[in-house]
């Protein structure tokens, strides 16, 4: 069954993923001189570096997501359907999905990263992922949930795992979520929870490394430290995880950690397509692509964003997975289709390093931008700005504003709510079915 769009005479790119670099790919081509037709598995572009603040209840979910017929409602060429794709046929230039068919002129694939738990078995499915909307919920919810049931519980040790919390990586993502939980822990909790003894609340943040953000400067890893420190985050070095049963954390230090959370930020892997010749993907589970987001043995298949990896002497892996080198990709790739359809030559690929930022609590923050490094209230306030500025539509700015607003005056957070409770056997389910579509496609 054939997806009812009427071809026309434009040639079609059918882009799967609508994140920041399909997004950013389908706004200079739509208005152009081609039908571009968007596939995602939701209908909303999500702002995924604040999701550690829906998961840490400072902002809600929707202020951070967008509709993506919104986004492009003043485009005439542009066409959306809210579906999961199961294959593509190159040879027949055909997309298979769960409501149909399609076929295309080009494909671009911005199917964007995942959770890379490394083939551990008890990671994928007891700890917590927070790689897109409905698992920043889930985590909200079993947060929540926790000291719900501390209340109750008797037995001295399954109330301390209640309240422990141990996040793997100190990457930014790790960082971010260890200095909200430790905001929650001295401004929010204690107010919730008068009944606990909340001093015994442990955050630990766990890496692999020497130190923290390690992509980062040996200065702003050292204040970076520090600032977790004085939020009451325990950061332990030197170590990795290697199993967690549930309840407990297990390392190859031989240090075990009690906790009924397990945060698993250390590691992404690339989204690939079923019918991608897995020649054309890397160990990274990353499509090999050119200079030109074409992906390696295909003539009309790309690949942008955090799922393509463009290898070249400074990026031997493809380049970092964060949203500037993925709307960077589009907005090029996007130049490049269109010069294509006048004949005129292609521009290479080269991307623009903006630089880095963290935030690890009110008025901490670490920023990095060539030689100049920053870190305290003036970093904290240019990464609120460039956050704010990046968001997609005026609502969701202005819901984020006074969100910031309120929390910098209050120390509040105002959706601490637990709207479905978190299952953590269909949660299993869920990832057994992922870890099977995975096996297949490989």
């Amino acid at each position: 069954m054939q997806i009812d769009i009427e071809k026309g005479d434009l040639p079609r790119v059918a882009i799967i993923g609508g994140g920041f670099a399909g997004i950013e790919l389908a706004k200079k081509l739509s208005k152009k001189k081609f039908q571009v037709v968007m596939i995602d598995k939701n209908n909303y572009h999500a702002f995924q570096p604040l999701l550690y603040q829906v998961a840490t209840a400072a902002i809600s979910a929707e202020s951070i997501a967008f509709p993506i017929r919104d986004v492009f409602k003043h485009s005439k060429n542009f066409f959306f359907r809210l579906a999961e794709v199961t294959a593509v046929v190159p040879e027949a230039k055909t997309i298979f999905t769960n409501i149909g068919d399609i076929e295309y002129d080009y494909l671009v694939i911005a199917t964007g990263a995942t959770t890379n738990y490394f083939n551990m078995e008890g990671l994928i499915l007891r700890s917590m992922p927070m790689k897109s909307v409905p698992e920043a919920l889930d985590l909200r919810s079993l947060i929540l949930q926790n000291f719900e049931k501390a209340l109750s519980i008797k037995n001295a040790r399954k109330k301390q795992a209640l309240q422990n919390f141990v996040i793997a990586g100190a990457g930014p993502t790790g960082v971010e979520l260890a200095g909200a939980l430790g905001e929650l822990k001295m401004h929010v909790f204690p107010k919730d929870y008068p009944e606990l003894d909340l001093s015994t609340m442990n955050i630990y943040l766990i890496q692999s490394g020497p130190r923290v953000l390690p992509a980062f400067s040996e200065k702003s890893s050292a204040k970076t430290l520090k600032y977790l420190q004085d939020l009451g985050v325990e950061v332990v070095l030197h170590t990795r995880v290697t199993d967690y049963f549930g309840d407990f954390v297990q390392t190859d230090t031989g240090r075990e950690f009690f906790a009924r959370t397990l945060i698993w930020t250390t590691g992404v892997r690339g989204v690939t397509v079923q019918g991608i010749n897995p020649k054309s993907i890397n160990r990274a589970n990353r499509i090999k692509v050119d200079e030109y987001s074409k992906v390696v043995g295909y003539e009309d298949i790309y690949a942008i964003g955090d799922c393509a990896a463009m290898e070249t002497g400074e990026y031997p892996m493809g380049h970092p997975q964060v949203a500037p080198a993925g709307m960077q990709q589009g907005a090029l790739l996007a130049d490049n289709m269109l010069a294509m359809a006048v004949n005129k030559p292609l521009k290479k690929f080269k991307y623009n390093d903006k630089g880095m930022m963290a935030t690890i609590g009110k008025h901490k923050a670490v920023v990095e931008v060539g030689k100049m490094k920053l870190a305290g209230p003036i970093a904290w306030y240019i990464w609120m700005f460039v956050h704010l500025f990046s968001l997609v539509g005026m609502n969701n700015k202005i819901q984020i504003f006074m969100n910031w607003f309120r929390n910098y005056i209050s120390s509040e957070r105002g959706v601490r709510l637990i709207l479905e409770e978190y299952d953590q056997s269909a949660a299993k389910k869920e990832r057994q079915k992922e870890m099977d579509l995975d096996n297949a496609r490989m």
